[in-house]
């Protein structure tokens, strides 16, 4: 919690800083959940879609349009990939939560940071299951990760510093 505090504390100020405090704490407390529990819980994830449309709003209402379609963009995609997942897996890979929690992260960033947040999600996933696994860990195509903690991380980082510029 101190981590959430300090690191917003040195990129933001005011009114935006208490936002982002909120933001910051809502994110750690579904990431601890989710790595507990396999869940997401409803009552924080889509409470933060009304929340990052005001900051967007607030910030510069001209943006609204981008930030709606980054909500509705970020939950159509990982629902997209979740059906795709089942049908060629058949069974589940990526849970409601995860489309929920994207879709925040497209109210608070728009949609054009989304692909920043799942990348950064899922190298930090991949690298810390790789690790876990030559650590000595059990890592096999069956086995759970907890995807939330590594998307609001993502989502956290492109929040603070911007989305990844790659060239």
């Amino acid at each position: 919690a101190f981590g959430v505090a300090l690191s917003a504390v040195a990129v933001l100020s005011g009114w935006l800083l208490w936002a982002s405090l909120g933001l910051g704490w809502a994110l750690l407390a579904l990431a601890a959940i989710d790595l507990r529990h396999f869940v997401l819980p409803d009552v924080l994830c889509l409470p933060l879609i009304p929340a990052g449309l005001a900051v967007g709003w607030a910030l510069d209402p001209s943006l609204l349009p981008e930030h709606s379609l980054g909500a509705i963009l970020g939950f159509a995609a990982f629902i997209a990939i979740a059906i795709a997942y089942r049908r060629l897996r058949g069974r589940e890979g990526l849970g409601m939560g995860d489309a929920k929690l994207l879709a925040a992260a497209g109210a608070w960033l728009g949609w054009r940071a989304l692909p920043s947040v799942v990348l950064i999600a899922a190298v930090v996933a991949l690298a810390l299951a790789l690790a876990g696994a030559l650590a000595g860990g059990k890592l096999a195509w069956t086995s759970r990760i907890a995807f939330g903690p590594h998307l609001a991380l993502g989502f956290w980082l492109v929040w603070l510093f911007g989305p990844v510029i790659l060239g």
